[in-house]
């Protein structure tokens, strides 16, 4: 859910302020002959106002995004053997779907960007398609893209364009339709009265309790959807938003966000390491920790306040907040109080790859991705979560990224004006 922060001030002008100079000089004196009277200065209090909201993304010129020493838009991962054009392509229609929909008409209406419309963002991306399916090389899509396009900029969380990238993943699990002395842990329905809950909403710690075996006798109870033998994997699901499931019958379902309880985010890695249990807060790491130290789940996980519900999705993949299926390693969350919903975007950062062994190193890489989902713990211009897929390997991934890098939109010129030029020949942007 986005939470859209508004300020306000208040003008006093025009308000009569009751006060002893006042009433003196506002009273007529009987005397023949007005009484000079010295008005005492009555300084205004000072007004709060607020400091000019800085666009969260600025058009930056045609030398930062292309020249003689790099050039944005070098993307190798489109190319080859395990290329994935036909998935970016894919991303795109999808993005063009929705972008069809009154939801994005309403978006757009309100976005405070007004040269990034809903039809420039369509144009946009109907061109970049063409020229994805005709370029035969990365340079000849990068060198297209730079004659053709401008790139805004994400201010980043510093004002300068650093951008914290993570990842998120869809898992798979095995669950169980029952409740069995094994699958104990289950995952719930959203109830039909949620919209009616007042608020503050119940804490996770009052909904499933800190064992998190307490749901059936509260507000949960009835509303269990699968249930998991493993604690962690209905916790971890509701990190995520989704999940593959393999049923204890052999059949195969999926689950989606459904809803979920007004409080932010809590990193419980984060919590791990301000405690001293850890060095480092990685999902391997918390993992690692829980399964040598169970019961401090009931200390830990309820410190995460917010509890999500979801819904059966018959096996559909992970779907992002458009309404539109999510892409591995195509798609990306931001907050969308902020930035442009479905666009094309460019980032710019380091992923980790695996290599022999099942070693991973970190590789910098430029990727044309869509911007279709969003994220509770996603918030400022300065975030961008990166979907790395469904499975283990996608998850090993994510839970290792956490690195720095720069977000990119990508719009067509207006016009093409006389000086523009191609882009020089430079392999990479890295």
């Amino acid at each position: 859910m986005i939470i859209k922060t508004l300020g306000f001030f208040f003008l006093g002008v025009g308000i009569t302020l009751a006060s002893p100079a006042v009433s003196v000089v506002a009273q007529n004196t009987p005397s023949p002959k007005p009484i000079p009277i010295q008005v005492p200065v009555i300084n205004n209090p000072e007004v709060n106002t607020p400091p000019p909201v800085v666009p969260p993304l600025q058009l930056i010129t045609s030398e930062s995004a292309c020249n003689s020493q790099k050039c944005l838009g070098w993307d190798e991962q489109l190319w080859g053997k395990n290329g994935d054009r036909q998935a970016l392509l894919n991303a795109i229609d999808l993005s063009l779907n929705y972008l069809k929909t009154n939801k994005a008409v309403q978006a757009y209406a309100n976005y405070p960007i007004k040269e990034i419309s809903l039809d420039r963002v369509r144009r946009s991306l109907l061109r970049f398609r063409e020229l994805v399916v005709n370029s035969r090389s990365a340079a000849e899509l990068q060198a297209a893209v730079n004659r053709e396009f401008v790139f805004y900029q994400s201010i980043g969380n510093d004002g300068n364009g650093t951008v914290k990238f993570t990842a998120y993943y869809e898992p798979e699990y095995v669950a169980s339709r029952e409740r069995t002395a094994i699958y104990q842990y289950p995952i719930y329905r959203v109830p039909q009265d949620f919209k009616q809950w007042t608020k503050p909403h119940p804490k996770r710690v009052d909904l499933e309790g800190k064992d998190g075996l307490q749901g059936d006798k509260g507000k949960l109870n009835g509303l269990e959807l699968l249930w998991f033998s493993d604690r962690l994997d209905p916790y971890i699901i509701q990190i995520q938003g989704s999940a593959q499931i393999r049923l204890t019958d052999g059949t195969r379902t999926s689950i989606g966000f459904a809803g979920g309880t007004d409080y932010p985010w809590t990193s419980i890695g984060r919590e791990l390491v301000k405690d001293g249990k850890l060095t480092g807060g990685s999902m391997p790491q918390l993992l690692s920790y829980f399964r040598a130290n169970p019961l401090e789940m009931d200390n830990y996980l309820p410190r995460w306040e917010r509890f999500v519900f979801f819904r059966e999705t018959n096996g559909n993949p992970a779907t992002g907040s458009l309404s539109v299926p999510v892409t591995a390693e195509r798609s990306i969350a931001t907050d969308k109080s902020l930035m442009p919903p479905g666009a094309l975007a460019l980032i710019n950062t380091s992923f980790p790859f695996v290599v022999g062994n099942n070693r991973m190193e970190n590789r910098r890489v430029d990727r044309f991705v869509l911007d279709q989902d969003t994220g509770s713990a996603i918030k400022g211009p300065g975030r961008v979560d990166y979907f790395m897929g469904t499975g283990k390997v996608a998850g090993d991934r994510a839970g290792v990224t956490g690195t720095n890098g720069t977000l990119y939109y990508l719009l067509l010129k207006e016009e093409t004006k006389a000086g523009d030029r191609p882009c020089p020949k430079v392999n990479k942007g890295n």
